[in-house]
């Protein structure tokens, strides 16, 4: 975890700073080789950050005509739409209206679209728009032919598309946009009352795939897996996970948890058992290594954040939260996951939702059960008449309603933010007392 520490502030600070590891090393007394390490990967890190800004500045702008793909789906936007295309191996934003929204309404990540327009820089917003690699914005006079994509892009959008309308046809509105959140994290239909429930109530990660959604992936292969012998099972497992990461988009909270899945199936086929501390640290590694701008990714900070906490938080609250002990192990990995998150919340969100932790052990069982039962469930029923759909889709239905309902009453009843934080800080208090004054088994003399 050191290294990965290490090479997380050597790009954001920048190597004119890894210099001074050497001293604050010295100073807590680490070998002089460890000192060393550090000091080198800060380095490199340096340089990842550095050359990643750099590639984040627009090479080719002004007028274009030709194909260009676009590489997430289309989002409303306003009264808008914004659609980010792949032109010359750069990425432009472009925000539609009128006839050019409609024309990409319903289009998909993967599919090439011949325009013609203009290539500018980014006026406002450039530096977290290159967070996802956009480095300029096109405006387009032309919108004229679509072509499908690569296979495994066509793959992913027919189904995407297929629990997309069988949820649009079996659910309310708010509904199917929630259940195709919850299941592949599309999350580009949610009206913005809806949005703002699930981040008043703490509830916004269950709409972001994260490896709850991994492991339940896995979980529903599992009796075709065990079939395999072991370096074929370790093959199926990573392929899996890779088209789970295409279906999803490759979102920042995926990323982490896939590569984290894909490291453990690896150790597992070698013999040997990583713990998901070192799990995590490797798949930071890798993948900062591989993406630098993911260190300003609030997504991607959140699924570490919550990842570490469950991992190292969790496990020592669960002997010191009190309650029974079929509660304590849900009040303890949520509890966890809260303290991991406290400070990119705080900084970006303004907040740490006091519901959150009655909210989450309410809605996640159900947003569990929706993600484990909602995929498989899904693509069977898109080859279904309704009638039957309707009767497949009803557990999913419920479930996601249950998670809707959960939501929007957190968020009703959640105080401003300086009541959260004193409830916070009370409840704090609390535990403490509670900690401190509890009474202690007698010790038996030997």
């Amino acid at each position: 975890m050191l290294i990965a520490i290490v090479l997380v502030v050597g790009v954001c600070a920048g190597s004119k700073w890894a210099l001074l590891g050497a001293p604050i090393g010295l100073l807590w007394r680490l070998r002089a080789a460890t000192v060393a390490c550090c000091v080198a990967v800060a380095v490199f890190g340096g340089w990842l950050g550095t050359h990643a800004w750099e590639s984040a500045r627009p090479r080719h702008l002004g007028e274009y005509r030709g194909w260009a793909e676009l590489v997430a789906d289309p989002a409303p936007f306003g009264q808008g739409l914004r659609a980010t295309f792949e032109i010359e191996g750069e990425r432009f934003d472009a925000w539609l209206y009128g006839g050019q929204r409609r024309k990409l309404a319903d289009r998909q990540a993967g599919e090439f679209v011949w325009v013609q327009g203009r290539r500018s820089e980014l006026t406002t917003g450039a530096r977290w728009a290159a967070v996802r690699h956009v480095v300029g914005r096109f405006t387009p006079t032309v919108l004229a032919d679509v072509l499908a994509g690569s296979a495994l892009d066509q793959a992913s959008n027919r189904v995407r598309r297929s629990l997309r309308g069988v949820a649009e046809a079996t659910m309310a509105s708010d509904d199917a946009a929630l259940f195709s959140g919850l299941v592949i994290g599309d999350d580009a239909r949610q009206r913005p009352e809806v949005i703002d429930a699930f981040r008043g109530s703490g509830l916004s990660h269950l709409t972001a795939v994260s490896g709850q959604n991994v492991a339940f992936v896995l979980a529903a292969a599992l009796p075709l897996l065990r079939r395999l012998r072991p370096w074929w099972r370790w093959a199926a497992t990573v392929a899996l996970v890779a088209w789970f990461m295409a279906l999803t988009r490759f979102e920042p909270s995926v990323l982490r948890a896939g590569v984290m899945a894909m490291l453990a199936a690896t150790a597992f086929v070698r013999g040997t058992q990583a713990s998901p501390v070192r799990l995590l640290a490797l798949a930071i590694i890798a993948l900062v290594t591989l993406d630098p701008l993911l260190v300003w990714s609030v997504g991607f900070w959140l699924s570490v954040g919550a990842t570490a906490g469950v991992c190292v938080v969790g496990p020592w609250l669960r002997e010191r939260v009190p309650g029974p002990p079929w509660l304590r192990l849900p009040m303890a990995v949520t509890l966890g996951a809260q303290i991991g998150v406290v400070l990119p919340s705080v900084l970006v969100f303004h907040r740490l939702p006091v519901v959150s932790l009655p909210a989450n052990l309410l809605a996640v069982p159900a947003a569990g059960f929706v993600m484990l039962y909602g995929l498989p469930a899904g693509m069977v029923a898109a080859a279904l008449p309704s009638a039957l759909q309707q009767v497949i889709m009803l557990p999913a239905k419920w479930g996601t309603h249950w998670v809707s309902l959960v939501a929007r009453l957190g968020f009703a009843v959640e105080p401003a933010p300086m009541w959260s934080a004193a409830c916070w800080s009370i409840g704090l208090l609390a535990w403490f007392c509670w900690w401190h004054f509890r009474p202690h088994p007698a010790r038996v003399p030997i």
